[in-house]
């Protein structure tokens, strides 16, 4: 009787079996919109290979994972910022990298701290694996070279700023910096998952070029803030370049090395909104000779004189 009511159900087994023979012991391919993606890239010469972005052999599999043509990425912008670690990236995600560094991060970067970021502290590319490292869950962006997790950036001085740390907790300079970069990755990548997006993404950015649908939407999460203003630098940068009243120019045969004390005097310079002290006239100064009291004891201490050191931490 058993047998009799299995019958039905093998046939029909069979007949599936039949009409999907072809692909029985096909290996799985990937999506066509990818390679199309890399060539169409390619052709358009969006990515120059060069000793920071070179060429590397197809990655195929395991399954639908890897990428027709993968770059190995070490810096961008002409290798002015350089990577923490080798990123394997397509060449849309190299292409696209470029221009957001140059058209979202280094403008911030300039706005709020007066320096570039001369490097990307990545946390991820090529990976095969499921979204947010869930074993079962679909495969994520990086399974295809199309994604980037960003820890955090390294600043001119050597200052490190990192998403864990900075996003919304740091000073308010460094924190509007993560949120103007939050911002414009937006309007670069289909899909940007900054701290606030969910429990998986506290500690880093993820941008990718997924394709949203057909539609072609995109994920920006959290919803972008508005920051405040970026600091003035222009009175201190004027001040810089000109003379003091009544003094004259610098010469080719000054061979100080230290900047005109014009550069720190007028109202306000001892602060940079929101940034922190500036060093003054006096971390110039030489230090003062020890003055005695009539019984010999020291009126000043020459070694208490304050140190240029401290601008590092702008």
């Amino acid at each position: 009787m058993v047998r009799r009511a299995l019958q039905p159900l093998l046939l029909l087994a069979l007949a599936a079996a039949s009409l999907s023979g072809c692909s029985i012991g096909q290996k799985p391919q990937r999506p066509a919109w990818r390679t199309q993606a890399e060539n169409a890239c390619l052709a358009e010469r969006r990515v120059s290979p060069s000793e920071y972005i070179a060429l590397a052999p197809e990655v195929d599999g395991p399954g639908i994972c890897g990428l027709t043509r993968p770059f190995k990425v070490t810096a961008l912008q002409g290798g002015a910022v350089a990577f923490n670690a080798t990123a394997t990236l397509d060449c849309s995600m190299v292409a696209e990298l470029d221009a957001w560094l140059a058209d979202t991060v280094q403008p911030a970067a300039e706005a709020r701290f007066g320096q570039q970021i001369v490097q990307i502290n990545s946390m991820g590319s090529y990976a095969c694996r499921g979204m947010n490292n869930q074993r079962w869950s679909r495969l994520s962006e990086h399974s295809f070279g199309n994604a980037l997790d960003i820890g955090g950036f390294v600043l001119a001085d050597g200052r490190e700023i990192t998403l864990v740390r900075d996003w919304g907790r740091g000073d308010a300079q460094t924190s509007a910096f993560l949120m103007d970069v939050h911002r414009g990755s937006c309007g670069h990548f289909s899909t940007v998952l900054s701290p606030g997006s969910n429990a998986f993404h506290y500690n880093h950015i993820h941008v990718d070029l997924a394709m949203h649908g057909r539609s072609g939407r995109s994920i920006c999460k959290p919803e972008p803030q508005e920051t405040l203003p970026p600091p003035d630098f222009s009175p201190l940068i004027a001040q810089q370049r000109a003379p003091a009243p009544g003094a004259e120019e610098e010469t080719d045969n000054d061979t100080t090395g230290k900047p005109p004390l014009a550069a720190f005097e007028g109202p306000g310079a001892g602060a940079r909104d929101g940034l922190g002290p500036l060093a003054g006239p006096e971390a110039y100064a030489p230090p003062l000779p020890p003055r005695r009291d009539g019984i010999g004891q020291l009126l000043h201490d020459p070694d208490r004189t304050s140190s240029i050191g401290r601008r590092g931490r702008l």
